[in-house]
């Protein structure tokens, strides 16, 4: 089921790469590195190097940086995805656009979901939640961006096995992807979501309208020829077919999603593909081809899991960085209270003072007095 959660990657794919500031050529380079984002995303990742090399304003950067993190995050090459989505973030940072602020924090949320540093992305989601609210009403980002946010919330909650919370966000996301008007923008998004929909109805043994779901999720991927999508939608019924038993149907559909994706260089829909495959060769006492293909999953699944191990690194880097950076501005902080509180006091000392002082006069005077009269009597 690791494979399940984590292919969220396409909710990356709605961010603005138009480059109103570039040559037509340049924005046309961009276009086209976003469609060969998964099935090529080598391809992708020489554009977007390249169009790097260039004068870019912060708007272009930002876009060329989401693009060659989406690439990376195709390739599973989770180390490189989150160095480029950080400078992302970083520059981000320096405009006062509320939509692009949301748009590459809920991308990095994204990020740190697929490598399940959940408590981080919800973070990162709430943080992300505080510029949503500043975009208008009805307007299309609008829409998108929280579309994107509660599908991630929802994948959260469906690798926590919470798949009836899951649903509900689910299906929260979808309603906004709805509203946008130009559907096309969106086919590939709500592939990814009817995807894990199924997944969450798999889980509550609601066979049929996981079926249903996953039917959704091929519809939409051929929508937008989305290849490696349309093969996550098939693995999906595979699994409806396995718990059928019906395991020769099942495999039909892993050779062909095998087939569709051979191409991406995808390692968890490989290893997600190969593991149903070897399940259900197994089930079929096809002993030789069960092995071929376990030892193909387990290949992959290490390959994964060396991946994801690389990415930590940067993690922790990028944690102790904002650790610092908090740490910084809270020491200026309490080095301002203390200039305050040191000012106040030392007012309020002179103030006590002259009071004393004050009061010591009057004091010294009534008592002269009170001996004066003490005298006259």
């Amino acid at each position: 089921m690791k494979a399940v959660f984590k292919i969220t990657v396409l909710l990356y794919l709605f961010f603005g790469i138009a480059v109103e500031s570039q040559k037509i050529s340049d924005s046309a380079l961009m276009k086209k590195a976003g469609l060969e984002i998964y099935d090529n995303p080598d391809h992708t990742i020489e554009i977007g190097e390249n169009l790097l090399k260039k004068d870019n304003d912060i708007k272009t950067s930002i876009d060329i940086y989401m693009l060659l993190s989406t690439a990376n995050i195709a390739k599973r090459n989770f180390d490189e995805s989150l160095k480029y989505i950080l400078k992302a973030k970083e520059l981000s940072e320096k405009t006062n656009n509320a939509k692009s602020q949301a748009s590459v924090l809920i991308s990095v949320a994204i990020q740190y979901q697929q490598m399940e540093l959940f408590s981080k992305s919800l973070e990162t989601l709430d943080e992300a939640d505080h510029y949503l609210v500043k975009i208008p009403e009805n307007a299309t980002e609008k829409y998108i961006e929280t579309a994107r946010s509660y599908a991630i919330r929802g994948m959260i909650y469906k690798s926590q096995s919470n798949p009836e919370i899951a649903l509900e966000k689910f299906w929260i996301s979808i309603q906004n992807f709805e509203k946008v008007p130009v559907k096309k923008t969106t086919y590939s998004n709500m592939s990814v979501v009817y995807y894990n929909i199924g997944y969450c109805y798999l889980s509550l043994d609601l066979i049929d309208k996981a079926q249903q779901a996953f039917l959704q999720s091929v519809n939409y991927a051929q929508r937008n020829h989305a290849k490696s999508l349309e093969a996550f939608a098939l693995k999906g019924i595979s699994e409806v077919y396995k718990q059928k038993h019906e395991n020769q149907a099942a495999l039909d559909l892993l050779l062909k999603a095998e087939e569709l994706c051979k191409n991406t260089g995808d390692i968890i829909l490989n290893e997600g593909i190969y593991k149903e495959m070897s399940d259900n060769y197994l089930a079929m006492g096809k002993q030789d081809l069960y092995r071929v293909y376990n030892k193909k999953y387990l290949e992959m699944s290490f390959k994964r899991k060396q991946n994801e191990l690389a990415s930590i690194n940067r993690v922790i880097d990028n944690h102790n960085k904002e650790t610092a950076v908090k740490s910084k501005k809270l020491s200026s902080s309490y080095q301002y209270i203390r200039i305050i509180s040191i000012v106040l006091a030392s007012i309020l000392i002179s103030i006590l003072l002259y009071f004393i002082v004050k009061i010591r006069r009057q004091n010294k005077t009534f008592q002269k007095e009170i001996q004066q009269i003490i005298r006259n009597s």
